[in-house]
């Protein structure tokens, strides 16, 4: 199966949305508080708050984010962030409900204990926080205190994602993301303590160095911390869209193969101790709410991967921070300078986004069920949208090349990737994609 699997082996994109954000435009301030005011008043949303600093750059790092030792950008930014959310505030018809919120970076972890509070605050000042709405924070196990846990408790985080990748040392220093398994143990032991119920782990699967050797033991300490979600996701090595990747070396890199060889390891190994397997690159213990979701067929993908959240509306904040508003897409400038300028002149600092129309609609629907579940009723999906039952039939018949691999299953419209071809996945949604047309150097390998 594997060398069936490298026969599709291209730059594919990860699908996070659809249409993917190279497929952005132009947007303004006045779109986006258009749509903003078109939202109902008391209607649950999410939040999103992107931190773009970062105590020392990652080598693997793809996300918006800025390296500093000093603390005085991260106050000035923090400042401008909360003008940001009041003025996004004052743009909807009235107070909306907060079901999810989740902080990312960059590293959220940086913020100095006051300087997070003062954010909760200001959050809850412009959102009505409902009982159960899920906080959660991606955390950089190196910069976790006990006066930031004390923090994270007083204002009621109660999920953290901790950032671990590889406990090798060699493939540490090569990725540049030192950190011990002490460090790791002694930050889940100080959240857990305030009352983080929600503890997930981010791991990594073709770095440089990297065997599966490293990631026996890689998983062996991590489940001996019980974790209740892994994410295993592959390294998009992409040097030629951020600079800082240039720093690790094409040589230290495993091939295609290996890779598919280290993510099959890593699922067995994860599968043996218990974990269920969620969307193409997530785990959970059994129990777990983004278990229910993916069999109430309710689990979604979002800009930071699958998630239980359900609100139709997802509001980013911070430079760079892509919002999802019921008519498409809006995401911040990732230009700090024109952040600045922007809040400072008192204008919401979009500047690209996408509309929706009914096409893109449909074939997002399509490709968030094979995202999400390995499947799309092709027909059924057709029917919801008030379409006529016999369109894709081509994209479908065009499949034959991957069904003839046995990698995935065509029945009456159904598409199905089988279990032993779900990297496979994105290759299958790409057929779908409107706008995909296969180029180098846009996206991440799918092997």
């Amino acid at each position: 199966m594997k060398e069936k699997i490298l026969k599709y082996n291209a730059q594919i994109p990860r699908y996070t949305s659809y249409p993917t954000a190279p497929h952005f435009m132009a947007k303004n301030a006045d779109d986006y508080a258009q749509a903003l005011a078109a939202l109902p008043a008391g209607s649950a949303v999410s939040a999103y708050v992107h931190i773009p600093f970062c105590r020392e750059m990652c080598w693997y790092c793809g996300c918006h984010t800025t390296a500093t030792r000093k603390y005085a950008p991260v106050e000035d930014y923090l400042t401008l962030l909360h003008r940001e959310m009041r003025m996004t505030a004052e743009k909807t018809r009235g107070r909306l409900a907060l079901s999810h919120l989740h902080f990312g970076g960059g590293s959220p972890t940086m913020l100095q204990p006051d300087d997070f509070r003062r954010t909760m605050d200001v959050l809850r000042e412009v959102f009505t926080f409902l009982p159960d709405a899920e906080i959660a924070i991606e955390a950089d196990p190196r910069g976790v205190s006990h006066d930031k846990a004390e923090a994270y408790g007083d204002c009621g985080v109660n999920r953290a994602s901790f950032g671990i990748q590889d406990f090798s040392p060699a493939v540490q220093a090569a990725i540049n993301r030192r950190q011990s398994f002490a460090t790791v143990e002694k930050s889940v032991g100080l959240l857990r303590r305030i009352g983080v119920t929600g503890v997930n782990f981010d791991l990594m699967y073709g770095l440089p160095l990297q065997t599966v050797n490293n990631i026996a033991d890689t998983i062996a300490q991590s489940l001996s911390l019980t974790p209740d979600r892994i994410a295993m996701f592959g390294y998009a090595h992409v040097p030629w869209m951020t600079k800082h990747l240039r720093l690790i070396r094409d040589e230290d890199l495993p091939d295609a193969a290996a890779r598919i060889d280290q993510f099959s390891f890593a699922e067995g190994l994860l599968r043996d101790a218990g974990m269920e397997p969620v969307g193409l690159d997530h785990f959970a213990m059994p129990g777990d709410s983004m278990l229910e979701a993916l069999r109430r067929k309710t689990l979604a993908r979002n800009f930071q991967g699958y998630t239980t959240d359900s609100a139709g509306t997802l509001l980013g904040f911070g430079v760079s921070a892509i919002s999802r508003l019921p008519d498409g897409f809006y995401q911040n400038t990732p230009h700090m300078p024109e952040y600045n300028a922007a809040i400072l002149a008192k204008n919401l600092p979009v500047a690209r986004g996408r509309t929706l129309d009914a096409e893109d609609r449909l074939r997002a629907d399509i490709i968030g069920q094979l995202m999400c579940y390995f499947e799309a009723d092709i027909p059924a999906i057709l029917k919801q949208h008030g379409r006529d039952a016999g369109e894709f039939s081509a994209v479908i018949d065009g499949l034959s090349d991957m069904a003839a691999d046995g990698l995935v299953t065509r029945d009456d419209g159904c598409i199905r990737v089988t279990q032993e071809a779900r990297q496979a996945v994105r290759v299958v949604a790409s057929r779908f994609d409107a706008y995909f047309k296969p180029q180098q150097k846009k996206h991440a390998q799918t092997a």
